[in-house]
């Protein structure tokens, strides 16, 4: 691996070129199934009911704890996700932005209550214009970062419907007239690699090149990336120049510590699943077998990546024979990480000290709106003061450049 020295540091304000952001989120619109899907299927499908909610508690992982439409008539007005008998509110936390810091509460919220950015690419956009971003990638919501809520449904002909529907959504809704702004991210039927190394081709054929995938699939009692289950998605997405897009909490299981720990610290343990996930392909020989393969890393944060590629290259240099991998793994892990995957932050001075090691070509850039990460409306004002010192090389790179190229975008006209 070829490790280069520190830029001095630049005290100048640095200019920032637009951003490309290549973690946002969508709320998904109510109306999205009932009017996306086939007519035979719109019953099955899920739907958004108006209802009041009490008692809305955290209990930890996906979990929690409320009380509909109360006898005493008091409650949060709340708009919910109705699908195969599960209830799914909406959450003042996941849809954050417009609300004061301390205001972005576990609490029910309906569609009146949030900007309207949220759902509607419009005014998505609008809200691109006032935090210095042309082009945004969105994850979706309700079908949770992969598309897990259709994975574990009861119905697979209904849940696969609910994925073609979700994807024709994004591609000609929310991204058909923003002129390449909004930038589709597509979920496959996870149950089934055929199918969703399928559903991969059809969308790269309309001008996808991103979509979703577990960071451990085994959380969601799939087949890991080393038994071969996941090959004909690898290889689908390794044809298309599809990357692979692996969100914070993508497999349904967020790190944690004591049980009774608050979730400020499941928050800041969250990168920890990025850390194993990339680890996991690193000893895999997926980027072997499948050498155009690239993958991406969404909201992990980047300072964490120097000590995984010391750590995953001592332990191949000291164990490579016990630890399964002298066969299967000709290079020092690191080699692949360089060539093969890409990492994402939005606040991360320590990485960007470190950015010698991680890799100038391997970072991209974030605002998460609307969650309560996001950095808007303040992204520029952030961006330069977390920029300084880097040339204006490296920033271009980190903001835009690396993700036009991760996501096959057009090439800037420089």
């Amino acid at each position: 691996m070829t490790i280069t020295a520190p830029n001095p540091v630049n005290t100048e304000t640095p200019v920032i070129p637009l951003i490309i952001s290549v973690d946002d989120h969508v709320v998904e619109p109510a109306h999205l199934w009932q009017t996306w899907l086939p007519e035979k299927y719109r019953d099955k499908g899920p739907k958004i009911e108006r209802h009041r909610i009490g008692g809305l508690l955290y209990k930890g992982g996906l979990n929690y704890e409320y009380e509909v439409d109360p006898e005493d008539g008091t409650g949060d007005v709340c708009d919910i996700w109705f699908y195969e008998g599960n209830m799914y509110p909406h959450k003042r936390h996941v849809a954050a932005v417009g609300f004061a810091r301390d205001d972005m509460t576990l609490t029910p919220i309906s569609y009146d209550e949030m900007r309207q950015g949220c759902w509607d690419p419009k005014f998505r956009l609008l809200d691109m214009d006032i935090d210095h971003v042309e082009k945004s990638l969105a994850f979706p919501t309700f079908p949770r970062f992969c598309g897990q809520t259709f994975t574990e449904a009861k119905d697979r002909e209904v849940g696969l419907e609910c994925v073609y529907a979700y994807n024709n959504w994004m591609v000609e809704e929310w991204c058909g007239d923003s002129g390449g702004r909004l930038i589709p991210l597509c979920i496959v039927p996870l149950w089934d690699a055929d199918l969703a190394a399928a559903e991969v081709r059809r969308n790269a054929a309309r001008g996808v090149h991103a979509v979703c995938f577990s960071e451990i699939p085994t959380h969601l009692g799939l087949p890991s990336i080393h038994s071969g289950f996941w090959d004909p998605f690898f290889q689908a997405c390794s044809d298309t120049h599809t990357t692979i897009n692996m969100h914070i909490g993508s497999s349904s299981k967020m790190p944690a510590a004591s049980p009774d720990a608050p979730a400020a610290v499941n928050a800041a343990l969250s990168f920890n699943n990025s850390f194993a996930s990339l680890t996991d392909f690193l000893f895999s020989g997926v980027f072997i077998r499948y050498p155009e393969l690239k993958v991406a890393y969404s909201e992990g944060q980047i300072g964490w990546v120097p000590y995984l590629l010391e750590r995953a290259d001592d332990v191949w240099l000291q164990h490579r024979a016990w630890g399964g991998v002298k066969d299967t793994i000709p290079n020092p892990p690191s080699t692949y990480y360089y060539d093969h995957v890409f990492t994402c932050f939005f606040r991360d001075r320590h990485g960007l000290e470190n950015l010698h090691i991680i890799g100038e070509n391997n970072i991209t850039f974030e605002t998460d709106y609307p969650h309560t990460d996001s950095s808007w409306p303040d992204t520029l004002s952030i961006a330069e003061k977390m920029f300084a010192g880097l040339t204006d090389e490296q920033i271009y790179k980190a903001v835009r450049g690396n993700a036009i190229r991760m996501l096959s975008l057009p090439v800037d006209k420089r």
